[in-house]
């Protein structure tokens, strides 16, 4: 499956479009847009290639990666896909809002269909399978697209670091053994596309990331 990255301002997030080329069906993976410049951005990308959205799917349901799911699930009428284990996070995004300080008003998650580690879910013709990697926070999952080689991890796992686990929910034992029972377990050659900065790969986080040594 090809997939589009789009950067947005808040907390420098990284949302992800998930298309089957064959169909054109798409999935939004966290989105971050906080303001209509940011919702145009994706829409307008979406629109102007007749992309059919599917699914909206969160990693997780941190404030960040959730700012903008009531804008995609009214503009493309689709179901929120998400971990039950974060349904509380879900339902508390003032306060996350204001345990960040932030002003901008955001609505709750509301988790249309539960996932679960060893889930499918078809985009098309394609496939994500559910990684359930808990941590950062409780429901954390990350996506992965065996055929092409890459995974969506969410704040699981970044370029030389990993999630933070000081916030609700968070526990570094237990995102440790996250990445490397699950995440570890994927191909050297699996493309990491990460919540926040640059891309990298499993074998490179294998080598050199200093906290999985």
């Amino acid at each position: 499956m090809k997939i589009i990255k789009f950067g947005f301002s808040l907390f420098g997030i990284n949302t992800y479009v998930v298309v089957d080329p064959s169909t054109g069906k798409c999935a939004i993976v966290d989105p971050g847009m906080i303001d209509p410049e940011e919702e145009n951005a994706l829409a307008d990308y979406i629109e102007r290639n007749e992309y059919q959205v599917t699914h909206v799917i969160n990693t997780h349901l941190h404030i960040d990666h959730v700012a903008g799911n009531h804008f995609a699930i009214e503009r493309f009428h689709v179901p929120v896909l998400a971990h039950q284990d974060d349904e509380s996070l879900g339902e508390r995004i003032d306060l996350q809002a204001a345990q960040f300080g932030m002003s901008e008003k955001i609505d709750n998650v509301t988790i249309s269909t539960y996932l679960h580690d060893g889930d499918t879910i078809e985009i098309g013709e394609g496939r994500l399978e559910v990684l359930h990697v808990p941590g950062h926070s409780q429901g954390s999952v990350a996506l992965y697209d065996r055929e092409g080689g890459v995974v969506i991890v969410g704040d699981a796992l970044f370029a030389g670091s990993i999630g933070r686990t000081d916030l609700s929910g968070g526990s570094y034992p237990q995102l440790i053994d996250s990445i490397k029972s699950k995440l570890m377990s994927l191909p050297d050659s699996t493309v990491v596309y990460p919540g926040h900065g640059p891309a990298t790969t499993i074998g490179i986080e294998r080598q050199s990331n200093p906290f999985l040594r």
